[in-house]
């Protein structure tokens, strides 16, 4: 498979973190790809959902810099790359990435310019790219993700966050993300029974290609609560079953 960026993004409170834990727990374990999975989200709880420890963010790395003149002649001799590519933690064939909390006044490069920048090189050591982008759409409105292949939203059955995954999509079509790409939607916490009416209602009110239907699942609730990584799901819970899905409709399982 040719290398492929994914940005995944949605109104807060969808599930979008558990949603790309779980991806990467199928992309990587059942499908063995060489995965990256950057935490564009400021909230920084990929690394715990994912079970993975994380000793530096790209934040970090941005104040070191700033506060020590030693650090900062030291990345430029070697490239500012090269020292994003040392704070990735690996685990498992899965890497991380995390860009950590948002600048404070006196930077020298917003984090976000950072995330920018890892895209267009860090990236190019995986097979597969995923970014777990802040909620809503904001990254997407700065340009942030502009060089993804795929973005995926995720909403719940909420009127508004399907309202939210379309803002989204209007803002990628404006030319927020340049050349070629596609965009899909995965409904997340969905009871059984109201499957078909939420997919329904979900097409008509936002015009989007739904990827898939993840249903309200008590073993994520119950993983959330005990604190346990989400890459841990047995292969047959219903969210796992059914990103599987999703993922097959996007062909990443190749």
């Amino acid at each position: 498979m040719s290398k492929s960026i994914l940005a995944v993004t949605g109104k807060g409170g969808t599930g979008k973190t558990a949603v790309v834990a779980i991806m990467a727990k199928i992309l990587t374990q059942k499908y063995g790809h060489r995965l990256l999975v950057i935490d564009a989200d400021s909230a920084v709880s990929l690394p715990q959902t994912l079970g993975i420890e994380v000793n530096k963010t790209v934040s970090d790395l941005r104040l070191e810099v700033i506060s020590d003149p030693e650090a900062k002649r030291k990345i430029a001799q070697t490239h500012i790359g090269n020292a994003i590519k040392e704070i990735i933690a690996s685990r498992d064939g899965l890497s991380l990435l995390v860009m950590g909390r948002p600048e404070s006044a006196g930077c020298f490069c917003t984090v976000n310019e950072l995330l920018r920048y890892g895209i267009e090189t860090v990236t190019k050591d995986f097979s597969l790219t995923i970014i777990d982008c802040e909620a809503g759409p904001e990254q997407v409105n700065r340009r942030v993700v502009q060089d993804v292949d795929k973005l995926i939203i995720v909403a719940d059955a909420s009127a508004r966050s399907l309202s939210t995954a379309s803002s989204i999509h209007r803002i990628a079509k404006s030319g927020a993300i340049k050349g070629t790409w596609n965009v899909g939607l995965i409904i997340n916490k969905v009871k059984e029974q109201d499957v078909n009416t939420v997919m329904s209602n979900a097409s008509e009110l936002t015009g989007l290609d739904i990827l898939g239907c993840v249903p309200d699942d008590e073993n994520v609730r119950n993983y959330d609560i005990a604190g346990k990584p989400l890459l841990q799901l047995p292969d047959d819970c219903a969210s796992v079953v059914a990103l599987e899905k999703a993922i097959a409709q996007m062909g990443l399982g190749k």
